[in-house]
């Protein structure tokens, strides 16, 4: 029974060595701007071994953040470049659903300078952002509906409740002799 935390304990530790090792074993070959390119809070659209799994990050990031994170990014994508927009569609898509719009619109109007190798993980990302904002729709529309039957069974309840006392009336005045 012991020995499956103390293995998991040592699992982890050389899993996190591992990712601590990783840049130190890229050695000479590795490119510094590359290297600072995948560690960019903000990826880039510049092709690189990195620029799929780091937008990958950014966008899980995104959807896990707080709004001090997002605002954070904000501040740093307020440019008009593609890479910006780009970023800002992801940040939006994730924030409220009143952003989700804009983040619609960046991510189609902008999905066609991203990299080819990067534009399945965006059109992905458009889609699912579409899907919820379909099911928003239906949600609003469905409490609308829900309303309109709550409105409609309440006036009919009156109607009946009026028809009621007109019924009372009615057998009161013939029980009377």
């Amino acid at each position: 029974m012991k020995k499956l935390p103390l293995l998991a304990s040592m699992l982890a530790a050389s899993l996190l060595a591992g990712c601590h090792m990783l840049p130190e074993m890229a050695g000479a070959d590795s490119n510094p701007a590359e290297s600072a390119q995948c560690l960019s809070d903000v990826p880039s659209l510049t092709a690189s071994d990195c620029m799929l799994g780091a937008w990958v990050d950014f966008g899980l990031a995104a959807q896990r953040a707080d709004n001090d994170w997002r605002e954070h990014i904000l501040e740093q994508v307020e440019g008009d470049t593609h890479n910006d927009r780009l970023a800002r569609a992801v940040v939006y898509s994730w924030s409220s659903q009143d952003k989700w719009n804009d983040a619609a619109e960046l991510l189609k109007a902008d999905l066609s300078s991203a990299p080819s190798e990067l534009q399945p993980l965006l059109r992905q990302w458009l889609n699912g952002l579409e899907a919820r904002r379909k099911l928003i729709g239906e949600v609003y529309r469905s409490e609308a509906s829900r309303r309109e039957v709550v409105q409609e069974r309440d006036d009919l309840a009156k109607k009946l409740d009026a028809l009621t006392a007109i019924e009372e009336s009615i057998n009161s005045r013939n029980q009377t002799p």
